[in-house]
């Protein structure tokens, strides 16, 4: 299959999910406009009853039945995705919200925090001391101490609106909060190392043209180094997409969450933890997918390796 080829079906694919997704979303959020909010767009009892039949086809032909019974679990597997997907939607909303937002806030932490450690010097070791913190504390930890120990969920609960319509409760801004600061700290060591790939003359030769250190590094500097620093952010963007199930340890109803309480109810957890992992697999392609159009977007012909490349074969 040629790389045209696949990147026609992986569109497809993702596309098609996030049709189905945000069709689901609005039915939900407004009321239900196509189908009573929560329910199946299509009705899965005739998938399953055709399942069923199949099944007891192929049980009555024995070995020569096994290929028959192949497509009537394939049935019952789409007639149980169609039951249960909906349930999975609302989480996985709120796992797009704590990824899209940890990681957009924690680039506005990373940046200075990461000039901090190559051009500061007082500052360099507070950077220094507040990455070292955050990347060797587990990210579990520092949502349990940021939701159980400290009165932050308090505060946030007092904020006006809070909790009401579509404004999230607390426990999904305290948990916003801990996947920034946990972003911000490897995402500044992700920038500080693309600052420092870019040669130290250049910031010589903007002193030396009149901009300060601050417009030298603002102006010259940080253009390419963020550059550089794509393919870093599509791996953080991949950890923050599987790492938001630690959301629902604080009581977030992410997707790791929605899939959990499912199964709760029919207590088929292999089945719904498969479902959700394969939602989870679309997120991770959606983020890759944008991200490498990202990456092709700022790319400079000729300047840096991160964002250039192959255009004229692919």
């Amino acid at each position: 299959m040629s790389r045209s080829t696949q990147r026609l079906v992986r569109d497809g694919i993702l596309a098609t999910f996030w049709i189905w997704f945000s069709a689901r979303l609005l039915n939900d959020w407004f009321g239900g406009v196509f189908v009573p909010a929560g329910q199946p767009f299509f009705d899965p009892q005739p998938v399953a009853d055709a399942a069923s039949v199949i099944g007891d086809t192929a049980a009555s032909l024995g070995i020569v039945g096994v290929p028959v019974g192949w497509v009537a679990s394939a049935l019952d597997s789409i007639s149980f995705a169609m039951t249960y997907l909906p349930d999975l939607a609302a989480g996985a909303w709120l796992t797009v919200v704590l990824t899209t937002l940890g990681i957009v806030f924690g680039i506005v932490l990373a940046v200075p925090l990461a000039a901090a450690r190559v051009y500061g010097r007082i500052t360099r070791w507070i950077s220094l001391g507040f990455i070292e913190l955050i990347r060797g504390t587990p990210l579990l930890a520092q949502l349990f101490v940021l939701y159980y120990a400290l009165p932050l969920s308090g505060w946030i609960n007092a904020i006006p609106f809070v909790g009401s319509g579509i404004v999230p409760a607390q426990a999904v801004w305290v948990a916003i909060i801990g996947f920034t600061i946990n972003s911000a700290a490897y995402q500044a060591e992700y920038i500080r190392g693309s600052i420092e790939g870019v040669d130290p003359g250049q910031l010589t030769a903007a002193r030396a043209i009149g901009l300060s250190q601050l417009q030298g590094i603002r102006y010259v500097v940080l253009p390419q180094a963020l550059r550089f620093a794509i393919p870093s952010w599509t791996n953080e963007l991949v950890y923050l997409v599987k790492y938001s199930s630690l959301a629902s340890f604080i009581t977030v109803a992410e997707l790791y969450h929605a899939a959990e309480s499912a199964a709760y109810d029919n207590y088929r957890f292999l089945d719904l933890f498969l479902l959700a992992a394969v939602v989870y697999v679309l997120l991770v392609l959606s983020a890759t997918t944008t991200m490498e159009w990202v990456r092709k977007r700022v790319a400079i012909p000729g300047v840096g390796g991160s964002a250039g490349g192959r255009t004229s074969t692919e």
